[in-house]
């Protein structure tokens, strides 16, 4: 499953999700740190289905997590090349230009 938080602000509309069992964790390699925080992160929990609709409307999207950056770049929202892998979690952002 994956966890996701949904923002609105004007006419932007922010997603942060991650896989689930990230949900917590802090994650770091040399200069890089990664904290999957709950304040953000925890929020619905949905299957890649409910997340590629919410996704397809999204201005900016905060990502971690294997199965959350599959449906990303499966979408074609995500290039591998813009995946950052810290201690071995991937993690990735989108924002899309209007």
């Amino acid at each position: 499953m994956i966890s996701m938080q949904i923002y609105k602000q004007g006419n932007d509309l922010l997603i942060g999700a991650c896989d689930e069992h990230l949900l917590g964790k802090t994650f770091s390699e040399g200069k890089f740190h990664l904290s999957v925080e709950k304040k953000f992160y925890d929020g619905e929990r949905v299957e890649t289905k409910v997340l590629k609709r919410f996704l397809k409307d999204a201005t900016i999207a905060n990502l971690v997590g294997e199965e959350t950056i599959k449906c990303a770049v499966g979408m074609g929202l995500v290039s591998e090349d813009c995946i950052l892998r810290i201690d071995g979690v991937p993690h990735a952002q989108m924002v899309r230009m209007i």
